[in-house]
């Protein structure tokens, strides 16, 4: 007899990514129509010369590298993102309340493992990042779907209205993904006020903070003297340093809650990427200068599709910035059929709507059938124009 499957985990949707690339297969793309991948929000190149030195260096001279750390994180990184974090956003965190995780998919896991169970429930504003409500499926974790306008913002008083007995937190992704909105400072505010009152947690994830468009800093959320009873802020390393295969990321919490994360990230992978921590260090010391070239390129990218956009017949741009682009399409077909018929008919790679937000089947309203990502962190200009060249020469 075959031993039987965790039924929550059988349950759960397939990785989307890797469902995506396997639309590929098979797939001939002619060279004067190369594969244009804007699927995976995540850099491809390596990371900067200096920083790759800087991993050499410690895997050659540094024997600790190698060995097992504190499960938290080297204390070196986290009292440096400590004050980094202190200076930028205008409050006080202590290296206590930082720990660092195998990226921030970790982080979020580990977030959730100090707060909710099988049964729980945790808010999700739609659409959401897929491996968040992945991982709540995971756990038998009730997923409650935040709508939001077409702004793709969502309403501090339509949360408080789902709020139940049931519900551990509320997740915001600021830059969103995949909607790429910005939050602006005020609806973050008003969420921490509702999260406190109600005795939820609010889960901050800035994945994508480095490339905010705007000055100074997104919130003021670490400016309250008591902002750990209420938040949790998730970061990843990975964009910011191209450091995506060595896996660095960051929660920042109260000390009490680490406490508990700790036994989690224990059992999980025992310490963070030793060889990884030391390079998010060292960019954190050495790259700020490089990391602000890399912003002002994602920027001007941004830029050049919210223009094409602005003038592609019949599509409607929702949302664009950080890495993303999250539009609405003109065609009589569901979103996950045209991605793979785009793949096959236009050589673009992206990510239907349907990955995102509950489908029609699933008590959703329609709008994830009418909707797709286009992660350009990885395409120049020249790339942007052939993108949007090819989506308006595509014809069903």
């Amino acid at each position: 007899m075959t031993a039987a499957f965790n039924p929550h985990l059988a349950a759960t949707t397939p990785p989307p990514v890797m469902e995506a690339r396997r639309w590929i297969e098979g797939v001939t793309f002619p060279p004067e129509r190369p594969l244009l991948n804007v699927s995976q929000a995540a850099p491809v190149e390596a990371p900067p010369e200096g920083l790759r030195r800087a991993i050499a260096e410690a895997a050659m001279r540094e024997p600790e590298a190698h060995l097992y750390g504190p499960v938290l994180g080297l204390p070196e990184l986290r009292a440096q993102l400590a004050a980094d974090w202190s200076a930028a956003y205008g409050g006080r965190i202590e290296p206590g309340q930082v720990a660092i995780t195998q990226g921030c998919n970790q982080a979020f896991c580990a977030a959730i493992a100090t707060l909710a169970g099988a049964g729980d429930a945790v808010m999700l504003p739609v659409p959401w990042y897929f491996n968040h409500k992945m991982w709540l499926d995971q756990q038998g974790i009730a997923t409650q779907p935040l709508a939001t306008g077409p702004d793709l913002l969502p309403d501090p008083e339509a949360a408080a209205a789902l709020i139940t007995q049931a519900t551990r937190a509320i997740v915001l992704v600021s830059p969103n993904n995949p909607g790429g909105v910005e939050y602006p400072a005020g609806l973050v505010r008003a969420f921490m006020d509702l999260a406190r009152a109600r005795g939820v947690a609010l889960i901050l994830d800035e994945t994508y903070r480095d490339f905010d468009a705007r000055s100074g800093a997104p919130h003021d959320l670490f400016g309250d003297p008591d902002w750990s009873d209420t938040l949790i802020h998730l970061y990843s390393f990975s964009k910011a340093y191209r450091l995506t295969g060595h896996r660095v990321g960051a929660m920042v919490a109260s000390v009490a809650r680490l406490a508990e994360a700790e036994k989690f990230l224990d059992c999980i992978a025992i310490c963070p990427n030793q060889l990884g921590q030391r390079a998010a260090l060292w960019g954190m010391r050495n790259l700020g200068q490089w990391l602000a070239g890399e912003r002002a390129e994602i920027l001007d990218r941004r830029a050049a599709l919210s223009d094409a956009f602005a003038v592609l017949e019949g599509w409607r741009l929702m949302g664009c910035g950080a890495y993303f682009v999250y539009a609405e399409h003109p065609f009589e077909m569901d979103s996950d059929v045209l991605a793979e018929r785009l793949v096959r008919e236009a050589g673009v790679l992206l990510l239907p709507g349907t990955m995102f937000a509950p489908t029609r089947a699933e008590g959703g309203d329609g709008g994830a059938e009418r909707q797709l990502r286009i992660a350009f962190a990885n395409i120049d200009r020249p790339g942007i124009e052939t993108l949007l060249a090819r989506l308006a020469a595509f014809s069903p």
